[in-house]
């Protein structure tokens, strides 16, 4: 707690500043109409540097603190009205004064002007110049997005605008690695950066936008210095260093190239020092862009994964891990009308983890204490091509595909107390998984704009899965009591093989017809159809090496399953003031069928869904939003197999095929402000989700050891979420925020023969604060708080942070984080604390090409992390190994 003192006190003594002169008032129209979101900023006439800015208010007043006893021109600039710049000569009082601006605009002025400006808003995109919020410490483009107003990134590299998701992130207006903003905030250099832009109600079809509520729709573009365009860019680095037992290395060269014809982006990184630029959780998130297509046609019908529960982790959060990473992003545009792209991703890493963890069952308290040695090896490859031609305004075609292989593998040893009704046994158990899925996702999409009232919207996705994970679990009990097993084994050797293949369409024509030009229809014609095999088998390798063929039934699957879903929408668009209206409705005709063990069982009906969304336009920077939907949820062939599957060797799982789909109630509300006159950033969402039908599982617990299947539940599920967050810039160098989530809800299931009701609540609570300056240092510190509850157990998390940057002496960069953790639970029978500090110092003369580094990660040498999670059976308290202190020097070359 002595650095965050320390830390603090640095903080306290940089907000010391001179004496200063308000400069304020109202910008207006010649009719004295008040114009919300002017530029307006002071150019100090003896040092032509810019002292302030500023964008009024929507009652159109500005403010400027200016020097004393200082001569400026004040610029005013005003898309769409002529320019002004006006003489202020300051004293030591303040200073009042109202601006009035012709409505004769010059538009080249005024663009002359906006790209001075630190931030400025052009409809619906907001421009930052960087370089007005940079302070000499950025490497990446990471580093200065987290310093722009309104904008945030998270661990894993989501860049966040106005508490929404980018989904999409540019360079010069052609995609990096469509679907993922993590590679792009990691590796962009910053020093390349010109312009960042936030587009805000974002389509990526000129055609529809206006016709759908793209409010939830956010992308960036990234535009380059000139310096930059037509040449390549990048840097390669090169590191070595020494951990308490071995050395580590780091090489990581990156080479960027963009004009307008076609963009080139190569990034490298070989490392064992903790640094995954993709990792396996990134993988199988990543979406490649591939737009959820059927999301307003009222059904759910999500194709899960058979991925075998192996164990993902970030950066340097394991004990050991080492990665190989190459990835290339192109784009070309062989015509103006015509543009291919697309990108190849390439990663192996190895990791090894070591943990130590206690699962307590909730009926009866029943626990198993494991401490595990897990090792790792994951082999991923990424590879898509797009293609998007546009011979004119009026028709667009695009075609994408999306091919994702892996290879997985991984071995755990594990030490295992299990204690049942006070009795306490351990043994050593050791369990393999394998599994090398491949997934290929193809999107053809046609637009058409027939005239100006009537357009057309053609698309269709295939998606093909092909999943094979194999499971070996090696024991000395006996969990399960399987037909043809044979017992009195010195181990007991469970092994299954599994095959699921899945074929699955969705496709949908669209016709939007303008009735006015403020109201639309839309009719939609969609179909979703599904084939997939699931087939397993369990065996067991016998002491002697002999294979037992575990050939009943219960232990095998052979299952195909047909899913079909036609329907027919209607969606009526209209806006009346500040009110957006969108009723729909959609008719569905279901018809599903499994065939296994010899017989078919097949559903059949039809369903009407209702849903809504309502925008209430408060002003142009302040929204109300409302979304309802009533949806049908479908499950995938995965809880239809009848035969048994081993979910661990301590879970096994089987089927229901006679199951229902359950429908889901969800109503949201979504609350945002943004003021750019002293960028006050407000959000607030709330989400409840009522599920009736819901497939649950009726489990029994023979010790620790489980027993499911899946049922139809005549309860209704609930859930409750809620996020809100205020955040502002003040007195032009500093910036806070605090913000809140929660997370609720209660489901119910049956757990040995008895209803059992369950709850969590979920919350986590942050405020920090900033500083910005350019020549002292910034610090940023801040507190977070995490609550977690679950049936019966309460887990807590205090996280005070803080972050030291200073860029000295013209040359020298030091960064500094540290991170205080105490973990512990409601009775104290868990407390532990932790903390994390990290520094680095890097030299590099102005206008050199190099650049010298040194850098430690886990100064403190903190062993071990902690974590808890819960499911609806369980709660599980975990510790895990993470990587030790070591010390890097490296170099890098700017090309």
């Amino acid at each position: 707690m002595n650095k965050i003192l320390f830390l603090s006190a640095l903080l306290f003594a940089s907000i010391s500043f001179s004496q200063s002169v308000r400069f304020d008032g109202f910008i207006q129209d010649e009719q004295k109409n008040p114009l919300e979101m002017a530029n307006i900023m002071a150019v100090n006439n003896t040092t032509k540097a810019m002292d302030s800015y500023g964008i009024t208010n929507d009652k159109g007043k500005f403010q400027l603190t200016l020097k004393p006893n200082t001569s400026y021109t004040v610029k005013v600039s005003y898309l769409g009205m002529k320019s002004k710049e006006i003489a202020v000569s300051t004293k030591t009082e303040n200073i009042a004064q109202n601006i009035v601006l012709d409505g004769a605009g010059i538009e080249l002025e005024g663009v002359e002007i906006v790209r001075e400006m630190p931030v400025s808003i052009k409809g619906d995109t907001i421009v930052y110049n960087a370089d007005s919020f940079k302070t000499g410490t950025e490497r990446k483009l990471e580093d200065v997005l987290k310093k722009l107003p309104g904008v945030e990134v998270n661990a894993d590299g989501e860049i966040e605008v106005e508490g929404k998701k980018v989904s999409k992130l540019m360079v010069e207006g052609k995609d990096f690695f469509d679907g993922d903003t993590k590679l792009g905030v990691k590796n962009i250099p910053a020093d390349a950066i010109d312009k960042v832009q936030v587009l805000r109600n974002f389509n990526e079809v000129s055609q529809l936008k206006g016709l759908e509520n793209d409010q939830e729709n956010v992308a960036m573009n990234i535009k380059l210095k000139e310096g930059k365009k037509n040449f390549w860019f990048g840097d390669v680095t090169a590191g070595i260093g020494v951990a308490e037992l071995d050395s580590r290395y780091i090489i990581n060269p990156k080479l960027f190239y963009y004009s307008p014809e076609y963009s080139i982006n190569l990034i490298t990184n070989f490392n064992n020092i903790g640094e995954l630029p993709l990792t396996a959780q990134d993988y199988f998130k990543f979406t490649g862009g591939f737009k959820n297509m059927m999301k307003k046609g009222g059904s759910s019908f999500n194709i899960s994964s058979n991925d075998l529960g192996i164990s993902v982790l970030r950066n340097n959060r394991a004990k050991e891990i080492e990665t190989k990473f190459g990835a290339t992003n192109f784009s070309y545009s062989p015509t103006k009308a015509w543009t291919l792209s697309g990108f190849g991703i390439l990663s192996t890493s190895k990791t090894d983890l070591e943990t130590k963890s206690q699962t307590t069952i909730l009926d009866s308290g029943n626990q198993q204490k494991r401490d595990e040695l897990t090792h790792q090896k994951n082999n991923l490859g990424l590879f898509k091509l797009s293609s998007t031609y546009k011979p004119n305004t009026k028709f667009q075609f695009d075609y994408d595909v999306l091919t994702k292989l892996s290879k997985q593998d991984e071995d755990t040893d594990l030490l295992r107390e299990s204690v049942v009704n006070n009795v306490s046994a351990v043994e050593t158990i050791l369990t393999g998984k394998k599994q090398d899925p491949t997934s290929i996702n193809q999107n053809l999409s046609l637009y058409y704009t027939q005239s100006d009232k009537n357009v057309f919207a053609f698309e269709m996705q295939h998606l093909y899965q092909d999943e094979n994970p194999f499971y070996n679990a090696n024991l000395k009990s006996q969990p399960f009591d399987l037909s043809g097993y044979i017992s009195g084994q010195n181990r007991n050797d469970l092994n299954q093989d599994r095959f699921v293949k899945t074929n699955k369409i969705d496709a949908k024509l669209d016709y939007y017809y303008m009735v006015t030009p403020k109201s639309n229809f839309n009719v939609t014609l969609g179909n979703t159809y599904s084939y997939q095999n699931f087939n397993s088998h369990i065996f067991q390798i016998l002491d002697d090496g002999d294979k037992n063929d575990l050939n009943t039934a219960e232990n095998n699957n052979d299952v195909d399953y047909n899913f079909n879903d036609v329907f027919l929408g209607l969606h009526y668009k209209i806006l009346t003031g500040k009110f957006t209206f969108t009723p729909g409705v959609s008719l569905h005709s279901y018809s599903m069928t499994n065939a296994q063990l010899g017989t078919d069982y097949s559903q059949n009906f039809t369903k009407i869904l209702p849903d809504f969304f309502a925008l209430y336009q408060i002003k142009k920077s302040e929204t109300l939003t409302y979304n309802f939907s009533l949806t049908n949820d479908f499950t995938d062939i995965n809880q239809l197999a009848a035969g048994y599957v081993l979910s661990d060797y301590s879970s096994l799982f089987r089927g229901n095929r006679a199951l229902e789909n359950a429908t889901s109630q969800v109503h949201s509300l979504r609350y945002f402000k943004y003021n750019m006159f002293n960028f006050e950033n407000i959000f607030a969402n709330a989400t409840y989700t009522r599920k009736v039908d819901a497939i649950k599982t009726e489990a029994n617990f023979d010790g620790i050891n489980q027993s499911s299947v899946p049922y139809n539940s005549n309860l209704a599920d609930e859930t409750f979420s809620g996020m809100g967050a205020y955040g502002r810039s003040f007195l032009k160098n500093y910036k806070a925020s605090a913000n809140a989530s929660l997370n609720w809800s209660k489901f119910n299931n049956i757990q040995n023969n008895q209803l059992a009701t369950t709850e969590s609540f979920v919350q986590s609570y942050t405020v920090r604060a900033s500083t910005n300056y350019k020549n002292l240092p910034n610090i940023e510190f801040g507190y977070n708080l995490l609550v977690n509850k679950y049936s019966g157990s309460t887990f807590y998390t205090d996280k005070p942070f803080a972050r030291l940057d200073y860029y000295f002496l013209d040359s020298f960069s030091f960064v500094s984080e540290y991170e205080f953790y105490h973990y512990y639970n409601g009775d104290k029978t868990v407390d532990n604390e932790y903390d994390f500090l990290s520094a680095s110092l890097i030299y590099q003369k102005k206008n050199s090409k190099w650049e010298y580094k040194v850098s430690a990660t886990n100064l403190l040498n903190t062993r071990y992390l902690n974590d808890d999670n819960f499911s609806q059976f369980s709660t599980r308290v975990s510790q895990y190994t993470v990587q030790p202190r070591y010390i890097i020097f490296s170099m890098k070359y700017n090309l």
